[in-house]
């Protein structure tokens, strides 16, 4: 069965190179540019793992984090979170808020995709 990830991302220049990486890769993907979209996504589709920047505009990626691990039906779907600056605040609130993993911005595609294989293994 394919893996489905789902990246949430309002910069499209990143979210169309991120999602094809992973098409060639053979992973199914979902996007969406904004906070809600992303948490309305996986509401919906039940990804098996959600890329998600740390900067979106409707709802924040933490508003995302807190309400995907609330609920007891999603809570499981694990977390990467892309971050322009990984200052100790940012990454301490997001680890407490679920996230499995960080990369930073701008990201080496490879060091993406073994981030993805070792979660999603």
């Amino acid at each position: 069965m394919t893996k489905r990830i789902l990246i949430v991302d309002d910069e499209l220049d990143v979210l169309e190179l991120v999602a094809y990486r992973l098409k060639k890769r053979g992973y199914g993907v979902l996007t969406a540019i904004n906070g809600q979209e992303g948490l309305d996504s996986i509401r919906a589709e039940r990804p098996d793992l959600v890329l998600l920047d740390s900067c979106l505009p409707v709802l924040d990626a933490f508003e995302v984090c807190r309400q995907l691990k609330s609920d007891e039906e999603l809570k499981h779907i694990p977390i990467i979170l892309f971050t322009a600056t990984l200052d100790t605040v940012v990454a301490e609130k997001a680890k407490e808020l679920g996230a499995s993993d960080f990369i930073l911005k701008p990201f080496d595609s490879e060091e993406l995709l073994e981030k993805i294989t070792s979660i999603l293994e």
